[in-house]
């Protein structure tokens, strides 16, 4: 009779075994899947420099991605003042840190404002993406454009800086950040450089066209 019951306790320790077992593995299944990440890496347009906190076009989007039923997580990761070679400096420890499936390039305005050489802005913003790129994220690169007191050729040049790294690397690119409003200084601050809580909508609606079309729901 000992020796009987011994033996039913030991299958069912087996059986118990084998069932906590097959729960472990099947737990992933029903574990709630993890909100892809969009990470915005900007300078102060995207920090919202000068603006109350919830009203930058960052944080418009990640509103927008919410009702129109994609599940992101918005990452912003921009810092006021930063150039492309800070950006570049810090974006391997931000991909490794939050493994994106989207990157938002906006930087490049500090590198004309600070006189920096194009050559230079080229490289950095090249070397962003290709890490973005290694880390299996889609890159959106956000351009900017320079005054025209700026003189014509330094203007064109800046600008045709962003689109060659678009082309070169196959990614979308928005030309313009301030596309619509960049001469209207009702839309600025009173530095005549960052825009106002009024024109972040107009922000979001320049990038949103080149963005959906790397989203997933």
């Amino acid at each position: 009779m000992a020796a009987s019951t011994s033996t039913s306790r030991v299958r069912l320790r087996s059986v118990l075994c084998a069932w906590l077992a097959a729960l472990v593995v099947a737990l992933p299944a029903f574990a709630e899947p993890r909100e892809p990440v969009l990470l915005v890496v900007g300078d102060s347009i995207s920090a919202g420099y000068g603006l109350p906190a919830g009203t930058v076009w960052v944080d418009l989007l990640a509103a927008r991605l919410r009702t129109q039923g994609y599940r992101y997580r918005v990452v912003n990761a921009s810092i006021t003042g930063d150039t492309t070679a800070g950006g570049r400096a810090r974006l391997t420890a931000l991909l490794v840190a939050h493994q994106p499936a989207i990157v938002i390039i906006e930087l490049g305005g500090n590198d004309a404002l600070r006189g920096g050489r194009l050559a230079a802005t080229r490289e950095n913003l090249d070397a962003m993406v290709t890490l973005a790129q290694r880390a299996k994220a889609k890159v959106l690169l956000v351009g900017m454009q320079m005054p025209s007191n700026y003189g014509p050729a330094y203007v064109r040049e800046f600008s045709e800086v962003f689109t060659a790294v678009a082309k070169a690397h196959r990614i979308p690119l928005v030309p313009f950040f301030f596309e619509g409003f960049g001469e209207d200084m009702a839309y600025f601050q009173s530095d005549r450089i960052h825009p106002t809580a009024e024109a972040q909508p107009r922000l979001l609606d320049n990038v949103w066209p080149a963005l959906k079309p790397l989203l997933s729901k």
